[in-house]
């Protein structure tokens, strides 16, 4: 084996451990994960909406940022029509022909193939993806 393929599987190795770790010990952040998988490429790594498809000038609207939403709201965390949008009851007519992705279509697809063959009611799943994700958005919200 070459010493830059040990290297590297050594490097993943610890990276595993290092997560199955903290996952062990309850310090993975569910709701975190899931927005860094499925939100950082449009709305930012702070969710300030610069994220690196922002700069893309495919989009026909500014990507908001997510840290403002409860004080756009009176200060209330507008929770509902978050989990709308996420979820995708709720079109944004900015978006236009849907922009951003429907992540309850997409949870919905992940775990129809995940379980295609087990008595399964993917709902739950979907709405355990939504709301870590709601709860992290709402964790993220400015003073």
């Amino acid at each position: 084996m070459k010493p830059a393929k040990i290297v590297a599987a050594l490097l993943a190795l610890g990276v595993l451990s290092v997560w199955g770790n903290s996952y062990a010990a309850g310090k993975v952040d569910f709701g975190k994960h899931e927005f860094e998988a499925h939100c950082v490429a449009c709305h930012g790594w702070q969710a300030k909406g610069d994220g690196p498809y922002a700069y893309f000038e495919l989009l026909k609207i500014k990507i908001p940022d997510l840290t403002t939403l409860s004080k756009k709201n009176n200060g209330v965390f507008p929770f509902q029509r978050v989990y709308d949008i996420i979820d995708g009851t709720e079109a944004l007519k900015a978006h236009g022909t849907r922009e951003m992705p429907i992540w309850g279509t997409v949870y919905r697809a992940e775990v129809e193939e995940a379980y295609f063959d087990v008595p399964f009611n993917p709902e739950g799943y979907v709405r355990a993806h939504i709301l870590a994700l709601i709860d992290y958005i709402s964790r993220l919200q400015a003073k």
